[in-house]
């Protein structure tokens, strides 16, 4: 019986990642079929509170411990959109949380790597990556707005937190070509944007409002 309930319940949130794609993600004009059907994939459910676990695919946030949140998933799968990822390249992620957003680049790209400025959540991340038979990930503790230069150049790097402004060491750690996808403004409210490295300079494209926790860092915001 305990098998038998297990197996209603996985096919219950199988149903809700499906409904969760077409109605938040595909009614919202995400197109990148590799996205979305990465995010019919990946059980969200795993990466949130257990108790939390009814509202794991939600159209909001969900908080996970330590002041962080895991995104809303139009959040999530708009910044994956824009790296316009096609399966060879070699991505960061800075602020890892629960992982899930590790676990879609993981999917979508040949390596992703992410720094966590919580070791007790990079603990967790890496453990429930491994757990889900995931293996083509790095999660390191420290300052992600330092980057990670000694894996660097990254073909793209995505921050999900907040950021007065675009930090200039992930800019540095970009490959000629490569896409930064990062919220820059106030603490509470923030402007979406993709920064593109090309011709030795940079071009910078905007998306819209956002909310998310802030980048704390010597490139971010301070420790308050």
């Amino acid at each position: 019986m305990p098998f038998q309930k297990e197996k209603i319940q996985e096919e219950n949130f199988e149903r809700l990642r499906r409904e969760m794609v077409h109605s938040q993600l595909e009614r919202r004009n995400i197109t990148d079929q590799r996205v979305l059907e990465v995010m019919r994939k990946v059980p969200r459910h795993k990466f949130v509170p257990e108790r939390m676990r009814g509202e794991a695919y939600d159209d909001h946030p969900l908080p996970i411990g330590k002041g962080q949140t895991i995104s809303q998933p139009y959040m999530v799968a708009i910044m994956t959109e824009l790296l316009g990822l096609r399966g060879e390249e070699r991505v960061l992620e800075i602020g890892t949380g629960s992982g899930y957003q590790l676990a879609i680049l993981a999917e979508l790209a040949r390596e992703a790597f992410s720094v966590e400025r919580f070791g007790p959540l990079a603990d967790q991340a890496r453990a429930r990556l491994r757990e889900l038979g995931y293996r083509n990930f790095e999660i390191r503790a420290g300052d992600g707005t330092l980057g990670w230069p000694e894996r660097a150049p990254f073909d793209g790097i995505i921050v999900t937190a907040g950021s007065p402004d675009v930090p200039a060491p992930l800019v540095e750690q970009l490959s000629e070509g490569g896409r930064l996808v990062i919220p820059v403004g106030e603490e509470r409210h923030q402007e979406l944007y993709r920064v593109v490295k090309e011709g030795g300079g940079t071009r910078k494209e905007y998306f819209g409002g956002c909310v998310f926790v802030p980048l704390v860092g010597e490139h971010g915001w301070e420790v308050g």
